[in-house]
């Protein structure tokens, strides 16, 4: 897929000072339009979030899909991005969802015995999203 076909111009490419990147490779991205940002030295953190994300996003949809083409690709990626940002946990603020606050604490236990937990399925039962029944 090239960006040019979706009417989409990258202007630059960010990434890390390895050496499995020759100078042939800046060049060609030069003479492309590309301008390239290198990371900063010795900060092997500014990277992760993005690398964590594409990770997780392999791990939980692609390696369990069978992508037939583009536009399957491009819904079933945006199904998984609003999954990912708007109803699963993320271990770094206390579970809490990125886009959500997190939940009013249950203090009664006569409320926990009795909660009712409905589950929706996205993208066709490989994604499941679990909330309370209201």
């Amino acid at each position: 897929m090239d960006l040019e076909d979706v009417n989409c111009r990258a202007r630059f490419l960010i990434r890390d000072r390895d050496g499995k990147f020759p100078a042939l490779f800046d060049a060609v991205l030069a003479d492309a339009g590309l301008e390239v940002v290198l990371s900063g030295v010795r900060m092997p953190r500014m990277n992760a979030v993005m690398e964590r994300w594409v990770q997780t996003c392999r791990r939980e949809l692609l390696d369990r899909t069978l992508i037939w083409d583009q536009r399957y690709l491009l819904h079933a990626l945006r199904e998984f991005e609003r999954f990912y940002n708007v109803h699963r946990s993320h271990q770094g603020i206390a579970n809490a969802r990125p886009l959500n606050p997190l939940p009013p604490p249950i203090v009664d236990p006569g409320q926990i015995a009795c909660l009712e937990v409905r589950r929706r399925d996205r993208l066709g039962g490989l994604l499941h999203e679990y909330e309370h029944a209201a």
